[in-house]
């Protein structure tokens, strides 16, 4: 008796087993007689559910786990066939459901319109077993072929996704990694690179409203500048230590020396482009930077001399940025300005050293400077407010 009975046990788990395997059809008719003629055809086939309303099959295939395939009726009240594979075909969670329409209706524009809204097929009544059963099967191949390629497009996108934050990661660590390699030989500012990387966001961020700047710092231009800024100095790992640590000022010569890390900046980039035997937009932006972010607004910087606009506009925005954390920051010959004192000085340059508009930025991100000083501080050391 324990025998049979663990025996019938072991064969309904295969059963149970077995039913889920199959695949599940939703039969959506009012008449009960042909939803159990429907059922009889198809549950040694197939799992069977049914409705015998639209709003309940739209219940039921919204429902977890969702049908593989709909066998609709069209002539029904309150919401016919039509009107339940729109409303299925309008839901994401319903709209890749094959619908099947059985029904009375055998007129050409009647399955013209079932095959508008979305259904597979048309199958007209009265139903020939066999042919129904061949055109189910058919569809839920050609269902199981979609979801698998739907399936293989998700994760391939997902993988895409994956690979591009990854070497996007990878390529702003080495970015970070090449500046630091200048600003240690230069100071003991670690967090300058960070820093102006924010100040550089917060003033073109502020200038996205602005007419004459909304149409060129788009969120990709803007991120080129962002991921470019630490390398604005990388030229000064070709400036001797004498020149570049001395505690005193430089002679007129040896400020000519000094003046030449825009150029070596602007040259390593480019041998660094010339090998990977393409052009890069990041490193499009990170050469203006390192060429032009000591250029003026009235033409006395260097190494070009460029004036007002004729400097890009990555560069404008860096000269603002290094200036304003430079003052701010403790270097072997000076000591640490307030931000008020620094904010002062670099207003005081509007219209000479920077871009007024730019300045006009500045002002309104001042207190949001302070606080990214603040937040990325060097050593512990203690600012003044």
């Amino acid at each position: 008796m324990l025998k049979k009975e663990a025996s019938d046990e072991k064969i309904g788990s295969e059963s149970i087993f077995m039913d889920m395997k199959k695949d599940t059809l939703l039969v959506v008719d009012d008449t009960p007689e042909n939803l159990t003629l429907m059922a009889g055809i198809l549950r040694d086939a197939y799992r069977v559910k049914v409705a015998t309303t639209g709003e309940k099959a739209i219940t039921i295939a919204k429902n977890e786990p969702h049908p593989d395939l709909i066998l609709l009726d069209i002539m029904m009240p309150e919401l016919d066939g039509y009107e339940i594979c729109r409303r299925l075909k309008s839901q994401p969670e319903t709209r890749d459901i094959p619908v099947i329409f059985l029904t009375a209706l055998s007129e050409i524009k009647d399955e013209k319109q079932g095959l508008e809204v979305g259904a597979v097929d048309y199958i007209t009544k009265p139903i020939s077993p066999p042919i129904l059963m061949a055109r189910v099967r058919n569809h839920l191949k050609l269902k199981a072929a979609a979801d698998f390629l739907r399936d293989k497009n998700s994760y391939l996108e997902a993988e895409v996704d994956r690979r591009t934050h990854q070497v996007r990661a990878v390529q702003e660590v080495t970015i970070l990694a090449l500046a630091s390699l200048a600003e240690t030989r230069d100071n003991d500012t670690g967090n300058h690179l960070k820093r102006t990387q924010e100040y550089i966001k917060c003033l073109a961020l502020h200038l996205t409203a602005h007419e004459q700047f909304s149409s060129r710092l788009t969120d990709s231009y803007l991120s080129m500048i962002i991921k470019s800024a630490p390398l604005h100095d990388i030229g000064k790992v070709g400036i001797p230590d004498s020149i570049l640590l001395k505690p005193s000022s430089l002679t007129p010569e040896e400020f000519e020396i000094m003046k030449t890390h825009t150029i070596l900046g602007r040259m390593a980039i480019e041998n660094a482009e010339k090998s990977l035997g393409y052009q890069v937009d990041f490193l499009r932006v990170a050469k203006e930077i390192a060429l032009s972010h000591h250029e003026r607004w009235d033409g006395a910087g260097y190494p070009a001399q460029l004036a007002a606009e004729e400097i890009p506009l990555s560069a404008r925005l860096m000269a603002v940025a290094d200036v304003y954390d430079s003052l701010i920051s403790r270097r072997v010959y000076k000591n640490a300005m307030l931000h008020e004192e620094a904010r002062s000085i670099v207003i005081d340059q509007r219209e000479t050293q920077f871009d007024p508009l730019i300045i006009d930025a500045f002002i309104d991100c001042a207190e949001e400077f302070r606080m990214i000083a603040d937040r990325y501080i060097d050593n512990g050391k203690e600012r003044g407010g």
